[in-house]
């Protein structure tokens, strides 16, 4: 693709209704301006020839500083597709680095190309019907994208334990999701999809054994942190980054925090939390 074909491509990424009200418009333009950036970003480097991973990666950093926002995607009214890139909690840092490098590897560069990209990741089948649609449990958001030939869990071939738990916690806990306490009968679908998760075969890296997996994990893998939490797959996600031969991840931590790297490499950090029992990981498959 050539520099000024490529810059054709971003012409109208702020572009939106002009009935949409003046707030909101402002903050699709943001998204889309950040986007914009993005992709000149990998157009300046080049990244479209280099390995999907590594494309990730590089996109990963990119964000590197930015807000955490909790609950990214929770906003209220009817379920739809959710644009943020000005502020990240660690599933939507994933999914955003996920889908920009993906569509960054496709050479579809215009905002309409990420968000159709994105709805793809984030929803089951890649529709959006209601709440129950978002695929929830990170386990379930990796089923189903391998489905869709987006990734492959890696995790048994690079040593992996079974990993065997009874999924449950979002209709054990109802008071903390405004859409379930809103909607009870969402509240059935959500347990039929959570008995489908307790019954899938997984596995995870106990965080014991990571040293002998390490090295197997590449830069840019998506990796999901198992917990003791009951009724509770994953508690936090990230990506793989080798730093002085050890592995570390990028991720988006908690409230008060900004996107960043683990200062300790990722073995000892799960070491200090004691809710955190290993990893999963997830390889992206390139879309060319």
């Amino acid at each position: 693709m050539k520099r000024r074909e490529f810059f054709e491509t971003l012409i109208g990424l702020g572009s939106v209704s002009m009935t949409m009200p003046t707030v909101l418009r402002a903050l699709t333009d943001d998204d889309a301006l950040i986007c914009n950036r993005k992709f000149e970003l990998a157009f300046t480097h080049s990244l479209h020839t280099r390995p999907l991973r590594e494309v990730i990666t590089e996109i990963g950093k990119s964000f590197l500083g930015t807000e955490y926002l909790a609950q990214a995607l929770e906003v209220p009214g009817e379920e739809r597709l959710v644009v943020n890139l000005r502020g990240l909690d660690c599933v939507s840092f994933c999914e955003n680095a996920l889908v920009l490098a993906r569509c960054v590897k496709m050479k579809k560069t215009t905002f309409e190309d990420y968000k159709a990209q994105l709805q793809l990741v984030r929803y089951r089948g890649g529709i959006i019907h209601r709440y129950p649609s978002r695929l929830h449990y990170f386990t379930d958001w990796i089923h189903d994208n391998e489905k869709k030939t987006i990734l492959r869990d890696v995790t048994k071939e690079i040593g992996g334990e079974t990993y065997r738990k009874k999924i449950n916690f979002m209709s054990t806990h109802v008071e903390s999701y405004r859409q379930l306490r809103e909607n009870p009968e969402f509240v059935q679908v959500i347990e039929q999809q959570e008995a489908e998760l307790s019954k899938r075969a997984l596995y995870y890296v106990p965080k014991e054994k990571m040293g002998e997996a390490e090295a197997k994990i590449q830069d840019g893998d998506l990796l999901a942190i198992t917990t003791t939490i009951e009724g509770l797959d994953v508690s936090h996600t990230g990506i793989a980054l080798h730093q002085n031969n050890r592995l570390h991840m990028m991720h988006a931590p908690d409230v008060g925090y900004r996107v960043t790297v683990t200062e300790l490499p990722l073995m000892e950090h799960l070491r200090k939390n004691k809710r955190q029992s290993g990893i999963i990981v997830a390889r992206a498959i390139d879309p060319a």
